[in-house]
């Protein structure tokens, strides 16, 4: 069963608040629509039960901002309260950003979305030499070049290293499906289009989207890195279950994939982003940022999603947004989730409505929140999102706990490694994934991935030559490792397995239905490529 959540102090007080009905005043301007009415009360228990430090809430309806504040503290243990100004990290609704910025440049004509990649990057390669040739920033965008996650949400793919490596290095990642033959989310694929707009402007995508879309929407407190965010600003602090308790976890920098996951914003100046996307799209205020074709193709369908079939809610890719229906109407969406930042955001142009959701830890009460505002404003009578939700997660909850203790009771007590500690020892490499380091530190093995001492794992026997590796970061959890031996009974190969989706991340990284192995090769150090 899945065990109680312990509950900070600050939320067991508002907790207590809420059974005694007593509300918190408002942290930011509200404008009082009637749709909105009563709906703190839902907001603050949702967050109690969730455990949810941090959370704010826009709304715009109509060309206008409706709702705009914030609920709950940046951090736990601290007393400053979020709100409408609060800085959260937005994820992968950095995507639409990135589609954006491709489309000021195709207004401009310095490039079109056909466009071959390689007409812009002519070092670009992947693994099908034909593949390299045809794909197009189309298809970097649509999700329908066929090469998905390194390795997983959390995008720890050679974080330390320049953007360049880790472009060329896509030309050993095999596909998982064939190009244009279906749909494979890639976080990847978005940092090249990054790179094309470095190419074509000579400003990094950073530069480039706060220049020419932040600056001109007035987006000022927006930026591209959590580089940018300084010491004691107005910024949510991230946070994470982990074993059964929300804590606070580093904040991690996103850079090497920027143009997929890096922007931190508020949810004031998001609701401006929002209303450039409905209304007249592509103006707001009297401003034209992007033209209505540009507009219509980020939101036009481009790759199809899989479905369930002729019961299930069709749904597709455009540039940037997940389309599909709600209650008969057409959304725009896309959520986001890094260390400890969960997003949502969903536009129904029929409505000129759209909604943000931004907190800081992972929960599914993000979801229901955004269904109860929009079920508001198409006069749909209350629903509880709140009770479908939750009952979901504790089932997955359970489901998942269940799975991990049958990995633990699978494991083989009393077994010994076949040799030495120091025997495994060593520098490992792989064309794709780069170099890893194996040395021993006392009594015990450490793993070190690309030389980045952020990417550092304690490595805890399991069971014969199979070590559970632990972060140093407690949020990045834990993957298995094991090593091969060579004919000479040597040590010579080291085997990884990338977690690329877990089953549920509040449980750890395993178990999980999408993960990939890689074969590292001992190699001297001397001889490692340069690539």
């Amino acid at each position: 069963m899945h065990r109680p959540l312990r509950i900070p102090g600050f939320l067991s007080v508002l907790l207590l608040a809420l059974l005694l009905g007593v509300a918190s005043p408002p942290s930011g301007v509200q404008a009082q629509a009637a749709p909105l009415e009563d709906l703190d009360a839902f907001v603050e228990a949702g967050m109690a039960e969730w455990g949810i430090p941090g959370l704010a809430l826009a709304v715009v309806h109509g060309g206008e901002v409706v709702y705009s504040r914030g609920y709950g503290v940046l951090e736990l243990g601290e007393t400053r309260e979020v709100d409408e100004h609060t800085l959260f990290g937005v994820a992968s609704v950095s995507k639409a950003f990135t589609a954006a910025a491709i489309g000021l440049l195709v207004d401009e004509g310095v490039l079109d979305w056909d466009d071959p990649v390689v007409r812009h990057l002519p070092d670009f390669r992947l693994y099908d030499p034909g593949v390299t040739q045809t794909v197009t920033i189309r298809d970097l965008l649509s999700h329908r070049v066929g090469v998905g996650r390194m390795t997983g949400n959390r995008l720890q793919w050679l974080p330390a290293r320049d953007r360049s490596e880790l472009v060329y290095r896509m030309r050993y990642a095999e596909p998982e499906q064939t190009f244009r033959n279906g749909y494979v989310y890639s976080n990847v694929m978005y940092m090249v289009a990054g790179q094309v707009i470095e190419a074509v402007t000579g400003m990094s995508w950073g530069e480039f989207v706060e220049e020419r879309i932040f600056g001109p929407l007035g987006m000022e407190r927006s930026n591209t890195s959590v580089t940018q965010i300084a010491e004691g600003e107005n910024a949510a602090w991230p946070h994470q279950e982990i074993r059964g308790e929300v804590v606070p976890i580093p904040r991690r920098n996103f850079d090497a994939v920027g143009a997929s996951a890096s922007i931190n914003a508020p949810v004031e100046e998001l609701t401006t982003w929002m209303r450039l996307h409905l209304g007249d799209p592509g103006e707001v205020d009297g401003f034209r940022l992007l033209s209505p074709a540009v507009m219509r193709e980020m939101h036009r369908a481009q790759n199809r999603i899989p479905d369930s079939g002729i019961t299930g809610d069709l749904a597709s890719y455009g540039l940037g947004w997940r389309l599909s229906h709600y209650e008969g109407r057409r959304i725009s969406q896309h959520g986001g989730a890094t260390d400890g930042m969960n997003t949502n955001l969903v536009l129904l142009p029929e409505e000129e409505l759209g909604v943000v959701v931004v907190t800081n830890t992972f929960n599914s009460f993000m979801n229901a929140l955004t269904n109860r505002v929009v079920d508001r404003f198409l006069g749909i009578e209350d629903r509880e999102w709140d009770r479908m939700y939750r009952e979901s997660y504790l089932a997955s909850y359970d489901r998942v706990q269940a799975g991990r203790e049958a990995i633990h009771e699978a494991r083989e007590e009393g077994t010994s490694p076949s040799v030495p500690m120091d025997a495994f020892e060593g520098t490992f490499y792989d064309p794709l994934y780069a170099d890893v380091q194996v040395r021993l530190e006392g009594e015990a093995l450490v793993l070190e991935l690309w030389g980045d001492e952020n990417q550092t794992l304690h490595l805890e026997h399991w069971h014969h030559d199979t070590f559970r590796a632990s972060y140093v970061n407690p949020a990045q959890r834990e993957k298995f490792v094991w090593f091969g031996r060579g004919e000479d009974g040597s040590i010579e190969r080291l085997y990884i397995r990338w977690t690329l989706r877990p089953s549920l991340l509040q449980v750890g990284l395993y178990p999980a239905g999408y993960t990939r192995t890689t074969t590292f090769e001992r190699i001297d150090p001397e001889d490692l490529p340069t690539w």
